[in-house]
């Protein structure tokens, strides 16, 4: 018998795109709006006995509470597994304090999700390309992290604009490891940003590492929000002779116009990013290229 696909409706376009695949059975929920804004939610399958996916990102904290809520209630209708598929998680740049009082809502989210009832063969949750290795370790009782690495995606979109002979770079120090890794893979050299600080809110790009002089640079990014430190490691690239410049992240969220923002710098040739994050609901264009973790989501329940 196939596995039960639920999802919370931002992520249907993902959904279908992993449905396509003819894996799964798809769950049916009711989902309406009461006038005073509550959310009522109607599960429309047998789920007694059945092993359940469910698929949605915390995005804001009405998707999580609907995650949760319809999470807890697949449990309760007797749902023999539980595995929760979490493209996108949502605060994960919040995952320690830095200045006194400051709330770990990295951890206060995880805490949430680990309240969720226990299935009988126990519950699970898929999470893609973290900001931080560390976020799992928050997650509690009976709840088994998975972390995902879209690194195989990364590294065909890599090869896509940057063909066989370019330099992967990174936009500061901080992600060099993880950039250099996938370099690795790829059998290209690295290259990241020093960054000097001059304020508390305030740093200044100091020297590039590597030698991009005449070359074709791929920055790579898990997570763009309004591209400014994108914009600005293009621009030092640039100055260090790079050819042409492209860009990839795991997760394209771009607000206040950081899509257009990055198209409009003139420095970047293109940009490309997976479908993890729901704004990426849409079609591709000619500067956006979207690679879809539909693939990557079937395989991980084969």
């Amino acid at each position: 018998m196939k596995k039960l696909l639920f999802y919370t409706t931002k992520y249907k376009y993902l959904a279908d795109k992993i449905l396509a695949e003819n894996s799964f059975e798809e769950g049916q929920v009711e989902v309406k709006e009461f006038t005073d804004g509550e959310r009522y939610q109607r599960i429309l399958n047998q789920v007694e006995n059945r092993d359940v996916i469910l698929l949605g990102g915390t995005v804001c904290d009405a998707d999580t509470l609907e995650l949760y809520d319809l999470a807890s209630a697949l449990v309760s209708y007797g749902a023999n597994s539980l595995s929760l598929v979490v493209p996108y998680f949502g605060y994960s740049t919040m995952e320690r304090a830095v200045k006194p009082g400051e709330i770990v809502t990295a951890k206060t989210r995880a805490r949430l999700l680990s309240s969720i009832p226990k299935s009988h063969k126990g519950n699970k949750i898929y999470l893609f390309d973290l900001h931080t290795e560390g976020i799992p370790h928050y997650f509690e009782n009976d709840l088994q992290p998975v972390h995902v690495y879209c690194k195989e995606i990364i590294i065909e979109a890599a090869k896509s604009v940057g063909g066989k002979d370019f330099v992967l770079a990174s936009t500061d120090a901080g992600r060099a490891k993880w950039v250099e890794s996938l370099a690795n893979d790829i059998g290209v050299n690295a290259a990241f940003l020093l960054k000097r600080r001059l304020e508390e809110d305030k740093t200044e790009i100091s020297a590039v590492n590597a030698d991009v002089k005449g070359k074709t640079v791929v920055i790579y990014d898990d997570m763009i929000r309004s591209g400014g430190s994108i914009i600005n490691a293009a621009k030092v690239y640039k100055e260090a002779g790079a050819s042409s410049i492209f860009v990839i992240t795991t997760h394209g969220i771009f607000i206040n116009d950081g899509l257009q923002k990055l198209e409009n710098c003139g420095l970047v040739e293109m940009v490309v990013t997976t479908d993890t994050h729901c704004h990426m609901n849409r079609e591709n264009s000619n500067f956006l290229k979207i690679h879809s973790i539909a693939p990557l989501v079937n395989q991980l329940f084969r």
